[in-house]
């Protein structure tokens, strides 16, 4: 069991790093750290520096938004999951297509049960805005779709899958995006959440982020 490191050794990994993508990964080792592992009492952890890689960094964010969820949310009734699969709603397949249909794994789903609300929370390290072939800026479709099908996929299973929202999360540096549609009957929304900030800054943004979410699907 490796030794968990201290912030200031954590904040000390941004030195000799200029470009973007460099800072990007070296605030989030800060923000699970300070979101993941809130207080000294959190028993013994082992935290490396993110290398690059973007299975890894991603992974590193979820459990960081996964952490913060259940400390923040778990303590006043919510229900917070984490690496949840979902099936598809078949109701007739030929002989080999069980072998090659791909399958359905959320990232985070948090519950609200006393209020009947369900949010899905996408973690995604990469920019929430894509070019457009307009020219400019536009959300970028795949993530679109992904949700679209994570959310209607369930409709009729109950009620919570029924009137259930969507987040992306996508962590960034002095950006602020917050963008939301409804479609078909569902919420989904895009938000950025400032690494560079204080922690304190980051958990109000987050704390907001999924409060706006949550009530977005009543």
């Amino acid at each position: 069991m490796g030794v968990r490191p201290s912030r200031a050794e954590l904040a000390q990994d941004q030195i000799g790093r200029n470009d973007h993508d460099d800072r990007l990964m070296a605030e989030l080792a800060k923000l699970a750290f300070d979101l993941a592992l809130p207080t000294e009492e959190a028993g013994p952890t082992t935290l490396v520096s993110p290398e690059r890689g973007d299975v890894y960094v991603r992974r590193l964010f979820e459990k960081a938004v996964l952490g913060f969820a259940r400390v923040e949310l778990e303590r006043i009734g919510w229900r917070v999951r984490g690496g949840t699969c979902m099936n598809w709603q078949v109701s007739a397949a030929s002989d080999g297509a069980a072998e090659i249909l791909p399958g359905m794994i959320t990232d985070i789903i948090i519950d609200d049960l006393s209020a009947g609300r369900r949010l899905v929370i996408d973690t995604k390290f990469t920019s929430v805005l894509g070019a457009s072939r307009f020219g400019g800026a536009s959300l970028k479709s795949p993530y679109l779709y992904q949700m679209y099908a994570y959310l209607r996929s369930q409709e009729g299973l109950d009620l919570l899958w029924n009137q259930a929202s969507g987040l992306f999360l996508h962590p960034a540096v002095d950006v602020r995006i917050r963008e939301s549609v409804r479609i078909q009957g569902h919420a989904i929304a895009f938000a950025t959440v400032d690494l560079a900030e204080e922690a304190r800054t980051v958990r109000a943004e987050l704390r907001d982020i999924l409060s706006s979410a949550t009530s977005s699907s009543t």
